[in-house]
């Protein structure tokens, strides 16, 4: 009898820990987004506008400078209408370009956005078909899921890369 326990003992606890272990990974996401081929590609496109952008509105600043100093200038050869007229068209050209800045920052917002949803798309698909292939039970992501710890050896993360790197070639 107690030969009959230790054998059913040892057979639950052994199938418990295959069960335990066999079926279990995470993905680290922020890493694969950014250090996918794509990732990098998209934050160089973001970067290239941002630069683009930089320039016009540095240009527009200078203009609005330019501006100011001229009124500065002329205000004690201005009559009080004209100063006011000028002071005017001053005040909107600063809306103008507070505007322009705040619609570049929603655009580049957005456009960053499109980008990382396609991509976290197209690495969900991956992370699909590697869990079905490495007929795994669970897998997590490892900053939302507040994992605290786990072994490097169920880390797919790079896994999750590479097949997102050939896949896009």
């Amino acid at each position: 009898m107690k030969k009959t326990l230790l054998v059913l003992a040892a057979l639950f606890f052994s199938a418990s820990a295959t069960w335990a272990a066999g079926g279990v990974a995470y993905i680290d996401l922020q890493k694969a987004l950014n250090l996918s081929d794509a990732g990098v590609s998209a934050k160089q496109e973001i970067s290239e506008q941002v630069k683009k952008y930089e320039v016009t509105v540095k240009e527009k600043q200078e203009a609005l400078l330019g501006l100011k100093q001229d009124l500065e200038k002329q205000a004690v050869l201005l009559s009080d209408d004209a100063k006011a007229q000028k002071t005017r068209d001053y005040q909107q050209q600063v809306k103008e370009l507070e505007r322009f800045t705040k619609d570049i920052q929603e655009e580049l917002q957005q456009k960053d956005a499109d980008l990382t949803k396609q991509i976290l798309a197209e690495i969900f698909d991956i992370i699909d078909e590697l869990g079905k292939e490495g007929d795994y039970d669970v897998i997590l992501e490892k900053t939302e899921s507040s994992l605290l710890y786990a072994a490097e050896r169920i880390d797919l993360t790079q896994k999750v890369i590479d097949a997102y790197n050939a896949k896009k070639k």
